[in-house]
């Protein structure tokens, strides 16, 4: 019985992380249309009455301004306000950083430590998990994930020389969690030897 719950929610933990992104993404995007629905209204009664056309006009408006944004934060002084943004306002917000290191290495961008892959020794085996952060002593905080869901599961702080980095990308290490360890042999194969 215990097995069961904890697959439930485990699985239900899963699929939240996937779908919440998604539908918040949506609704900001809805309510970003809502609010420019007034500007576009008067080049809307221009078309003809059966096209939908403030919706349309509004919908372009928002991506327009989202592409905008987004070519103004790959410049250089984008970047240093997006990053006293992330330190001042969103680094208040508990899990930001985490979230964001998770999604980063999601995304490919491996710029930082945080979430990667590695093998941690635990009792007599080693443990498919990923680093989260360093310590100065040499220990290192690592997740180990629960199997088939790689976004639940157990923080430990061990030792350095107890977990081995994998030079792998982050999704193929989550790939292997979530087909129950198939793919190890990769894994192991990446492991950096001491």
């Amino acid at each position: 019985m215990k097995f069961v719950r904890e697959f439930v929610a485990n699985a239900l933990l899963g699929g939240a992380l996937v779908v919440l992104p998604i539908y918040l993404a949506v609704l900001l995007l809805l309510k970003g249309m809502q609010a420019v629905v007034g500007l576009v209204r008067p080049v809307a009664k221009l078309l003809p009455e059966w096209m939908p056309a403030e919706n349309i006009l509004a919908l372009l408006l928002v991506l327009i301004v989202c592409f905008v944004v987004g070519l103004a934060v790959r410049t250089r002084a984008g970047r240093t306000l997006r990053s006293r943004m992330e330190v001042s306002v969103f680094g208040k917000i508990p899990g930001y950083g985490m979230l964001r290191g998770l999604t980063q290495r999601m995304a490919g961008e491996a710029g930082e430590d945080v979430w990667k892959p590695a093998f941690a020794e635990i009792e007599d085996a080693l443990v498919p998990a990923f680093i989260i952060e360093g310590h100065d002593d040499g220990r290192l905080t690592v997740f180990v994930p629960s199997v088939p869901t790689p976004f639940a599961g157990a923080v430990y702080i061990l030792d350095g020389s107890r977990v081995h980095p994998i030079d792998v990308p982050f999704v193929q290490a989550i790939q292997s969690i979530s087909k129950w360890g198939s793919g190890s042999k990769d894994l192991i194969a990446a492991m950096r030897v001491p």
